[in-house]
């Protein structure tokens, strides 16, 4: 039980570590930039727990990132067609290696990503979440 408790505990700290790094990039440069490939949840994940706390809604225009912090707003713009959309991050993910960003359904739709299933994308930060969990 310690064992896992600190496991936890160091876990958390790394977690912390990475998201003061992507802190300090933003502070530094005046924006966050990335670009790499996106996806979106399946429909099995509709209700489930996110990161944040609250159930996974697929009609709402949400996005995981694996560090910036919880509230972001982000800018996701589709490299293949140019149509964007605006989102809020609440969860952590994508799980997936080589991915930076995760959709809901409705976000997804909204750049043309759903048939795909996966495609290039940059991601732009528009305001900084305080990453607080819940709304």
């Amino acid at each position: 039980m310690y064992a896992l408790l600190k496991f936890r505990l160091i876990a958390c700290r790394l977690v912390s570590i990475f998201i003061l790094a992507q802190l300090v990039a933003c502070s530094g440069s005046g924006r966050f930039i990335q670009e790499g490939k996106a996806s979106y949840y399946s429909n099995k994940f509709q209700g489930k727990r996110m990161a944040n706390g609250q159930p996974y809604r697929k009609g709402k225009l949400t996005a995981a990132h694996k560090t910036l912090p919880f509230g972001t707003k982000i800018k996701v713009t589709n490299q293949q067609n140019g149509k964007t959309v605006k989102v809020k991050v609440t969860d952590r993910g994508p799980h997936v290696k080589g991915r930076i960003v995760d959709l809901s359904l409705k976000a997804a739709r909204r750049v043309d990503l759903v048939k795909a299933g996966v495609a290039p994308v940059k991601v732009k930060v528009i305001r900084m979440g305080n990453g607080a969990a819940g709304r």
